[in-house]
């Protein structure tokens, strides 16, 4: 099997020119290093794997994609915001559900993850399938993992799945094409989380991230509740706070750790009810010459920032959300 799969790879892989990398992977000691460790793990052949990695490019274009700006500007809340929660994304977003109401609320029955979380992930993530990337795969990981050191043993791993992936469904891994850091399909699932959480949602026996928008819907949410999304659970409530002794609610992170009553500092706006149980996180979106907006992000906020680690995301998110919700609520006759 393993020697048929690669002979494929082997017979199917030139898409378009590439420059030679200075230093070709397969000469390098810590590429011959992932061979041998893919070989002693998984049982692959060291020749084809050799093979691969003489095709494989390490692209400038993802280590210039991926570094941190060297000029970095200020957060803004407000500008991030703007990017996602527009008008674009709003008519995209309740077209998009319009043509996949019954797999979403089939995705909301049996997973607990409302159509909207779902809509809105995939127009952030891609613009409803339309930006999906155009770096192929195996490049920008290879790339991240033996040329940029801060993430290295991350993207190693990814690899190591992408790599597995090819294997068990028989594609060509210079086929595919995705983000700079090698997240792949309508959903950007990076390829851990597709063999982890992607399901084949169209009950076509395929797993199709990149062509089926069924897949995707079910993926995602399959995604959301493993991670723990908390059936019919607020994702944040607005929050106002006083003096100084919330600062440390700010430094303890994303992960709601504190009990409502327990709060310092920091209260529930008028009209909202949380239970005292109930377990938050302050989160502050700052913007430049603007007032700081605080939330308190609940489990399901958090379970947000596990497709992308980041409150800025999570809160733009939620908030698409909710304005597909009520722009759907709008529309209907």
């Amino acid at each position: 099997m393993i020697a048929r799969v690669l002979a494929l790879l082997a017979t199917t892989l030139v898409v378009g020119a590439v420059h030679a990398a200075p230093e070709p992977f397969q000469t390098r000691a810590d590429v011959r290093t992932f061979i041998d460790e893919m070989v002693q793990r998984h049982g692959f052949v060291a020749e084809e794997l050799e093979f691969l990695f003489s095709r494989a490019r390490s692209r400038d274009a993802v280590l210039r994609a991926i570094a941190p700006p060297k000029a970095p500007r200020e957060r803004s809340w407000i500008t991030y915001r703007e990017r996602f929660v527009n008008d674009t994304r709003i008519r995209g977003g309740t077209a998009f559900w319009s043509r996949h109401a019954r797999t979403l609320a089939r995705a909301a029955r049996e997973h607990g993850v409302p159509e909207e979380i779902i809509v809105a992930i995939i127009g952030v993530e891609t613009l409803y399938g339309r930006q999906t990337g155009g770096f192929r795969v195996v490049d920008s990981l290879a790339t991240l993992a033996f040329d940029y050191p801060p993430r290295a043993a991350f993207f190693r791993s990814e690899l190591e799945q992408y790599l597995l992936l090819a294997r068990d469904e028989a594609f060509d891994v210079f086929s595919v094409k995705g983000s700079y850091a090698g997240a792949i399909g309508i959903p950007q699932f990076m390829p851990g989380s597709i063999r982890r959480y992607a399901v084949d949602y169209d009950g076509n026996a395929k797993i199709d991230l990149r062509g089926s928008p069924v897949d995707a819907i079910g993926s995602v949410a399959n995604f959301l509740r493993l991670h723990g999304w908390q059936r019919g659970e607020p994702i944040w409530a607005p929050a106002r706070v006083n003096g100084e002794s919330h600062r440390a609610l700010l430094e303890a992170g994303i992960r709601p750790a504190t009990r409502v009553a327990e709060l310092r500092g920091v209260e529930v706006a008028p009209g909202i009810t949380l239970s005292p149980d109930a377990r938050v996180a302050l989160i502050a979106l700052e913007s430049p010459g603007a007032k700081t907006e605080y939330r308190l992000g609940l489990e399901n906020f958090y379970v947000l920032t596990r497709y992308n680690r980041s409150s800025l995301y999570a809160s733009a998110v939620a908030d698409l959300a909710a304005a597909l919700r009520a722009a759907r609520r709008t529309r209907r006759p």
